[in-house]
């Protein structure tokens, strides 16, 4: 499970999705990052942090931390606050050599949650609310406020002590990396302890014990001295995890008051995939025009939580496709743009909606369900043959309109009265 997202500058930005809750239920992936200083991003790095479609930084650090060093660009896409939740500075590099790195660091966090509980308060409101969208919080190394940070987090939302011990030392993967990064920018001094950018998971044990200690658990500090209340844990939970078990889809046919709703789900797909390296779509290709004009020749199908729950996703169905497959006989049904709402989606609604794609061809008669992809989406191409679709051919040159041309693999498969 790859948690860190590449970047050029950045070495500690990883998603938080994927731990599971006590309840059984999963942290959505793509809904909160943590990282070292977003004053780093630059030219692609800056690109690649835009398509992760982020609403909302959470800056940690001291506000002297941010007129030395910068802060995240500024743009109209997310909001910004900086909510400095350390009070008393300290100089870990020029700690002594038989400083004990456990100990010392744990004992810091300590501080940090009693001094900081006006800020860390402050931080919990904002990534509990639904309306910020997927939110990132940072520090300098992105290891020791935020880590502090996130574990509050995983713990309110009930994930395991064992996994929020190995979250935290997923940074020992970028230690390397961020002292470098110091070594550059401060080349007269020497790193005088050697646990200045580690993370072993001692810290993280001995601060939660030291919690346990003081408080009963690190929920239960959250409870008492930053007043997260039965509602406060409950907002996290709605806005991070995944949906509850046993809520089932619904489908209707789209209209054109849906236009809107199909371009934002084109568009937060499209970032969600150039974030990841998957060179599929971009956003801003397809307007609300686009949406209507399918709605009058094909038709578009939306899945939603429950008949008046929240929209899970969509999808296209076309009756002909001569311009991938060329003229055919009225034997198929064709599947365009399989799209999710990755913060509302429940798991497998992707397999789901293809699903109910092939029984409505099957119900129209026709006994094949077709679609395409891009040829140079390896990713997606096995996500279609694990579904049962085999590979027919490749198109070298389908013209995608606004996308130009480009290679698609065509894949099929044969539908059953089942």
């Amino acid at each position: 499970m790859k948690r860190h997202i590449p970047f050029r500058r950045l070495h500690n930005f990883r998603d938080l999705g994927g731990y599971v809750t006590e309840d059984g239920r999963g942290v959505r992936w793509g809904q909160v990052y943590r990282s070292d200083s977003l004053s780093k991003l630059r030219d692609a790095d800056w690109d690649r942090f835009l398509a992760l479609g982020v609403r909302t930084v959470i800056d940690l650090r001291y506000p002297w931390e941010i007129e030395a060093k910068g802060r995240v660009p500024r743009h109209p896409s997310f909001a910004y606050h900086n909510l400095s939740i350390e009070h008393r500075p300290y100089d870990q590099p020029s700690l002594g050599p038989d400083v004990a790195t456990g100990p010392y660091l744990a004992e810091r966090y300590l501080e940090v949650a009693e001094d900081g509980v006006k800020e860390l308060r402050r931080a919990l409101e904002v990534i509990a609310d639904g309306g910020a969208g997927p939110v990132v919080f940072h520090c300098a190394s992105g290891k020791d406020r935020t880590g502090l940070l996130a574990a509050l987090v995983l713990a309110l939302l009930g994930v395991a002590e064992a996994d929020i011990v190995e979250d935290f030392a997923l940074t020992e993967l970028a230690s390397d990396r961020l002292l470098a990064d110091w070594r550059a920018a401060n080349p007269d001094r020497d790193r005088v302890w050697p646990g200045y950018g580690r993370a072993p998971a001692e810290v993280m044990r001995l601060f939660l014990a030291g919690m346990a200690e003081r408080y009963g658990s690190l929920r239960a500090y959250a409870t008492h001295l930053l007043g997260a209340d039965d509602e406060l844990v409950a907002a996290l939970r709605r806005n991070l995890l995944e949906p509850e078990a046993g809520r089932e889809l619904s489908f209707r046919r789209a209209d054109t008051s849906d236009a809107p709703v199909l371009v934002r789900l084109r568009d937060e797909a499209a970032r969600w995939q150039i974030a990841r390296g998957i060179a599929q779509w971009e956003p801003g290709e397809l307007g609300e025009e686009y949406f209507r004009a399918r709605l009058a020749d094909s038709e578009i199908w939306i899945a939603t939580l429950g008949p008046e729950g929240p929209v899970a996703g969509a999808w296209e169905l076309w009756w002909d496709d001569p311009a991938a497959w060329g003229p055919q006989p009225p034997t198929a049904g064709y599947v365009h743009r399989l799209m999710t709402d990755r913060l509302v989606a429940p798991a497998g609604t992707g397999r789901r909606m293809l699903a109910h794609a092939e029984r409505r061809i099957r119900a129209a008669g026709r006994d094949l369900c077709r679609l395409d992809c891009r040829a140079n989406n390896p990713r997606l191409r096995a996500y279609y043959a694990d579904a049962g679709y085999e590979d027919v051919g490749e198109l070298p040159a389908k013209d995608g309109g606004v996308a130009g041309r480009y290679a698609v693999t065509l894949l099929q498969k044969r539908l059953s009265d089942d």
